[in-house]
Order: C-alpha cells, then structure tokens, then sequence
C-alpha cells in the first residue's frame, strides 16, 4: 500500500500498523513493550483490560491515543490491530472490534490522569 500525505501533513492510506508505528512506538516501542509504570505495556493485558467496562474507553482517552493526528477510523483500526497484534490470547470471547463512533465518542473524554484512572479501574503498577 503507498502512503500519501495530505496538505494537513496526514498520511492517507497508511495501515494500521503504519500508523502504530507513526504515533504510537516513541512511548510504547515497536513490540508494544512501553516503559512501565510511566508508559505501560500494550502486550498481553489488554484483552483483559477491556472486559472492564471503564477500560475499554481508556484505550481512546488516553492523551497519546485521542491527540493523535488520525481520524476516528483510523485509530479504530490501530487498536484493533494492537489488540490481535499484542493481545490475542488475552481477548475476551465476546470482543467486539472498536467502531469508528465509538472511538468519536470516547475521544472527546480526554483523560487527564491516565495512572490514576488505570490504577482505580483496572490495577496500579507495583514497580
């Protein structure tokens, strides 16, 4: 697939993984490692993470997340591939992809404090 740039500066027809490599691995690395307690890791907790229903939302309200320079759709995609990427044996057996509006709605919802909404709905990092 080629890449092409918008006059906003926006890669158009960049896949997910393109875009996850784009915005997201200056914190979170290109394996999904990130850099715990500060960044958290994006491998094999967050199928679990989601099934709480506080923290499905997270996943878009987190600053890095809903400030990236990409539509609603195409963070839709990036989550969804980070999650069969970094998580599938975590997923839960009703997972239902994020949607396009979903992520629309949730990104309005800016969290201010990603730890400490982290640390009361799913669990704080012990290190």
């Amino acid at each position: 697939m080629v890449a092409l740039l918008s006059i906003s500066g926006t890669l158009l027809g960049a896949s997910p993984r393109i875009n996850y490599l784009l915005y997201c691995t200056g914190c979170h690395a290109a394996d999904g490692a990130g850099k715990p307690p500060n960044v958290p890791t994006l491998r094999d907790e967050l199928g679990r993470m989601i099934s709480v229903p506080q923290m499905r939302s997270y996943l878009v309200r987190i600053p890095g997340a809903s400030q990236a320079p990409i539509s609603d759709f195409d963070l839709s995609e990036v989550i969804n591939w980070l999650l069969y990427e970094f998580n599938s044996d975590t997923l839960p057996a009703n997972f239902q992809e994020y949607t396009e509006s979903e992520v629309s709605t949730a990104r309005k919802n800016i969290l201010a404090d990603p730890l400490k909404y982290r640390a009361e709905y799913w669990k704080a990092y012990n290190e």
